[in-house]
């Protein structure tokens, strides 16, 4: 996947929090979350960063975090893993 393409993915991720209603939170990474709100408040939390992670060309680390958050989407039942795999899907335009 390029840089564009994993920005595209993480603002397809952006617009769906949004449209739930979901609030960006940083967790402390000690502390167990006990809900998937807020599993998905963390995630969303996590994609700000990711996009500056990609301007300064630390793809490895961005591609770790979108794993992360895709795992969560999947298992929060958001996405289905077809849904997830297109998503990181190169296409002709992209």
């Amino acid at each position: 996947m390029t840089p564009q393409k994993i920005k595209e993915v993480i603002e397809i991720y952006q617009t769906r929090f949004e449209k739930l209603g979901i609030e960006k939170t940083d967790y402390p990474h000690e502390k167990i979350i006990d809900s998937n709100n807020g599993i998905l408040y963390h995630c969303y939390g996590m994609t700000d960063k990711m996009l500056k992670f990609l301007e300064q060309g630390r793809v490895e680390k961005t591609f770790r975090w979108l794993g992360f958050i895709q795992g969560c989407l999947w298992t929060s039942g958001l996405y289905s893993l077809e849904e997830i795999k297109n998503h990181n899907k190169t296409t002709n335009n992209t």
